[in-house]
């Protein structure tokens, strides 16, 4: 068995938000703006909650703490994050298509190199960690 594992590729549904690719785009790119969702967080399962214009940290049952930074921004379809601190190194996305001058689509991607063994134990978990962060970003009022 590889120490190192391929890369593994985890996406959301597509999810489509009533407001326009741009404002979606302008709260989602400036994580200061988390603070209008932290009532929506799951408490038994997210603590410590901290960020910044850049970054997000929180603490997620049973993994720990998880920091996430933006290491690029391309308006208004992309931003991406890295993982500074976490069980597993990973990149993520959100990429903002439009379908109207009102409403655009979302999903969420994870890329992760994970050996078979932390696969086949993570790749429940990312998937459905995926969804929910995808659903709790669809739900923000974006207006």
């Amino acid at each position: 068995m590889a120490l190192f594992g391929s890369e593994s590729k985890f996406e959301s549904s597509v999810r489509e938000i009533p407001c326009s690719q741009e404002r979606v785009y302008a709260k989602l790119s400036d994580l200061s703006n988390i603070e209008s969702v932290r009532e929506r967080l799951p408490q038994d399962k997210v603590q410590d909650l901290e960020f910044d214009t850049d970054s997000v940290s929180i603490s997620v049952q049973p993994v720990g703490k998880v920091t996430l930074r933006i290491i690029e921004r391309e308006a208004p379809k992309c931003i991406k994050f890295e993982a500074e601190q976490s069980p597993v190194p990973f990149n993520m996305w959100i990429q903002l298509l439009p379908v109207t001058d009102d409403s655009c689509k979302m999903k969420l991607t994870i890329k992760a190199e994970l050996n078979p063994f932390i696969k086949g134990m993570v790749s429940g978990p990312l998937q459905e960690g995926l969804e929910k962060i995808s659903e709790m970003l669809a739900m923000i009022n974006y207006q």
